[in-house]
């Protein structure tokens, strides 16, 4: 049996949070239901005649309820995930017990004394494994059972009248309930792991890309710089009077010279993000991934910048806004629109799933590295960045905005075009 600790799961979608804050106030609203049933049984008891019996049983019946209210947060572990540790365990099955072992003393009450150690127990077999579980429940039968066998089949009818019957039956189904609700618990889990895993692999993809594109850029020009350096070597081995060698070697080197330049200005244009990208190519790629990651991403393209550098520019803040709702939300729904006002084509890019403590961005100026750096790439080209996060909303906004040149219909094929899901 695992008596092992558990915290609950870090970076949770707010999706899944708020799942699980449905199944543990389901779960609790069914125990203080039918903990205060029980409560209300025993007090009418208590009305009848009191005694110091009556007293210690309820005392304990309370501490008890408080307690498997308390115990309900366990269960995000899920079922079989593991019980908590052995002091909890005992503060949980302690009082019951005690409960149930004072019903014997308080005529008529020893079965409803019963209940709290049988939801107990339920609680228990939840976060153990299948035979533990099975093995727990039997156990806490045999102790609601016991009242029976200890008495009399004359003395069953004082334990077995009024509400006594409905408490009864949802105490038998409670087992049944909490199981099935913590299995739908860990299917949103589940979900919610297989979504995290296809956008951490769509940031991955991209990260294969680039090392691809580099690997294209430097292994070629390095290969020239080692083959024309060998060959630069063995010229300068010759008699160093001959002119036509030294002329050789000289050109071997200036060209060396030139394609280590460019080689080195074609990795920054890459890491920059200044190299040839297609406006088209990443509005297809936003959307294939923003789907890969479980958002409904919307297009809207009714405009074109009709602009070479301008095109670089708005893909360029394509792929960034990608980037950031990937690593910076939970977002479900997505939507970018490529239009124009008659001078000006305007890039938006929408989504929700932004924690609310996500700090709202100062309009004209875009928030972190990534989107400075984009801000400044814009500028170069006459546009501007503006960013917007509206936490009561939970919504981010990334917009745009380039020169509108000539050709401004719109550029973009038709089959990147539409909603994806």
């Amino acid at each position: 049996m695992n008596t092992k600790n558990h915290s609950q799961p870090q970076d949770a979608g707010a999706g899944v949070n708020a799942t699980w804050n449905y199944t543990l106030a389901s779960i609790v609203f069914f125990f203080v239901v039918l903990e205060g049933f029980t409560l209300l049984l025993l007090a009418e008891q208590v009305a009848a005649g009191w005694n110091p019996t009556l007293a210690v049983l309820a005392a304990f019946m309370l501490v008890t309820c408080v307690v498997q209210i308390r115990w309900s947060w366990f269960l995000r572990a899920g079922i079989g995930g593991g019980l908590p540790s052995r002091g909890w365990i005992v503060a949980l099955m302690a009082p019951s017990v005690v409960a149930w072992a004072c019903g014997f003393f308080a005529e008529g009450l020893s079965l409803i004394a019963a209940i709290p150690v049988w939801l107990s127990f339920s609680l228990v077999s939840c976060l153990v494994s299948r035979g533990w579980r099975w093995g727990i429940l039997m156990l806490g039968a045999v102790f609601c059972l016991v009242p029976l066998w200890t008495r009399e089949p004359e003395a069953w009818a004082p334990m077995l009248q009024g509400e006594i019957w409905f408490v009864l039956i949802y105490a038998a189904l409670m087992p049944t309930m909490l199981l099935l609700s913590l299995w739908m618990w860990g299917i949103v889990k589940q979900l919610d792991d297989a979504r995290q895993a296809a956008a951490e692999l769509a940031v991955t993809q991209e990260r294969l890309r680039f090392a691809s594109d580099l690997h294209d850029i430097q292994g070629h020009h390095l290969q020239v710089i080692a083959l024309k350096a060998e060959l630069t070597e063995r010229m300068l081995e010759r008699v160093p009077e001959q002119a036509d060698a030294q002329a050789q070697a000289a050109a071997q080197v200036q060209e060396i010279r030139l394609i280590a330049k460019q080689a080195m200005e074609e990795t920054r244009a890459l890491v920059a993000g200044l190299r040839e990208v297609g406006l088209s190519e990443e509005l297809e790629n936003a959307r294939d991934v923003l789907t890969l990651a479980g958002a409904t991403c919307t297009l809207e393209l009714a405009a074109s910048p009709g602009d070479t550098r301008a095109e670089h520019a708005l893909a360029l803040a394509v792929r960034e806004g990608t980037t950031n709702i990937l690593r910076h939300s939970d977002a479900t729904t997505a939507a970018i629109s490529l239009t124009s006002d008659g001078s000006r084509c305007i890039l938006r890019m929408t989504n929700n799933g932004v924690a609310a403590a996500a700090p709202t961005a100062v309009p004209g100026r875009a928030p972190g590295s990534g989107l400075t750096g984009l801000r400044l790439r814009l500028e170069a080209v006459g546009g501007s960045l503006v960013s917007h996060a509206d936490p009561n909303a939970g919504t981010f906004e990334l917009r745009a905005e380039v020169p509108l040149g000539t050709g401004q219909t719109s550029g973009i094929p038709d089959s990147v075009r539409g909603t994806a899901s």
